[in-house]
């Protein structure tokens, strides 16, 4: 099967949705289909508002049509509901060509953290973009309920998973801190809600490993905590497993896929009891959860780390782009979704 994957976010972006993205293709070939991405890559762009490290591509619906018709994909799936995602989904609905979608990021209220926008708005326009599509993959329970109660109709899962062999305790990197070492990893942006880490009390010492417009701001702010900025491949492995507790402050993330990552490191995770964290953690002895976010990190410290890796060894991308597959199968590809120009294609949408 060929599937065309139109996605907003991409390299050289450090985010779960790129990483999610690329994993997925890696596993997908190993079952026997050809994912290609209709990514940002020659388009011209701008600086995201709020946001000058990222870049948002300016598509044009010809170079749009253009990219999908040489792809001639069976099967169309949009990751992103930006200006690609809206493009990507435009044509599909011209020509009567069934697609589907994945709701990995909460736009609406990254949009209400960052501008002041009512929620509502928000999610009358994910509601809109999704209800063409059809199946919406999510990744937990709890986000499909959340999203059903929302009006979101035709949910399916599509889980995640985590590349235990990059993602491993073996080398743990050598820091020079007090233990124990609590840490994050991510985006430093105010929807990632690190500031709830960093104005704990809490023993030892706090490390963030990652970059983002709040960085500056909150180095200021937090002089005690060690920033060490981005960190990729082997080079972020070791930090996650030389770190004691792992700390997901995010209250807006629809899994973290990077959870799972630093579980694959022998590392426990803090969390909120919030969806994502919720979904992964559940009531396993690899982490805890609490409103209380200092309580749960000083739980964290007596986990054990063999059970945080065997847990991981469980979760393979394998399973994960088998699932996915499976909610494309559905759609008949084959008859429904190839684009030949000048032809009628016979699928059809709702919404």
């Amino acid at each position: 099967m060929k599937i065309l994957i139109a996605t907003d976010a991409w390299h050289p972006q450090v985010n779960g949705v790129v990483r999610t993205l690329t994993s997925l293709s890696r596993s997908a070939a190993a079952l026997g289909a050809d994912i290609s991405f209709l990514n940002p890559e020659g388009f011209p762009s701008l600086p995201l508002p709020t946001y000058p490290g990222l870049r948002i591509a300016l598509p044009t619906p010809g170079e749009i049509a253009r990219r999908i018709e040489a792809a001639a994909p069976d099967a169309i799936h949009i990751a992103t509901e930006g200006p690609i995602g809206w493009m990507v989904r435009a044509y599909c609905r011209r020509r009567k060509l069934a697609f589907t979608t994945s709701y990995t990021t909460r736009f609406p209220e990254y949009v209400a953290v960052r501008t002041g926008l009512p929620l509502s708005i928000g999610y009358a326009v994910m509601r809109h973009f999704h209800a063409a599509s059809s199946t919406v993959m999510v990744a937990t329970d709890s986000l499909r309920q959340e999203l059903a109660a929302r009006g979101f109709r035709r949910l399916g899962f599509w889980t995640r998973g985590v590349d235990t062999e990059l993602f491993n305790p073996h080398n743990p990197a050598v820091l020079d801190l007090p233990r124990p070492i609590f840490m994050t990893m991510g985006r430093v942006a105010v929807e990632k809600n690190i500031e709830a880490f960093l104005s704990l009390d809490l023993p030892g010492s706090k490390v963030v490993v990652g970059d983002g417009p709040q960085r500056a701001q909150l180095e200021a702010q937090y002089p005690d905590v060690v920033f060490l900025g981005e960190k990729k491949g082997a080079d972020l492995t070791t930090h996650l497993a030389a770190a004691d507790v792992f700390v997901f402050p995010s209250l807006t993330d629809t899994f973290g896929v990077v959870q799972l990552e630093a579980l694959a490191c022998g590392t426990p995770v803090a969390a909120f009891p919030v969806t994502g964290p919720k979904d992964v953690i559940a009531d396993h002895p690899i982490g805890a959860l609490d409103t209380d976010l200092g309580a749960a990190c000083l739980r964290a410290l007596h986990m054990s780390r063999e059970a945080c890796r065997n847990f991981a060894l469980a979760r393979s991308w394998e399973n994960s782009a088998r699932q996915f597959i499976g909610n494309l199968t559905a759609l008949q590809p084959s008859r429904t979704l190839r684009p030949v120009l000048g032809a009628t294609a016979t699928g059809t949408v709702q919404g």
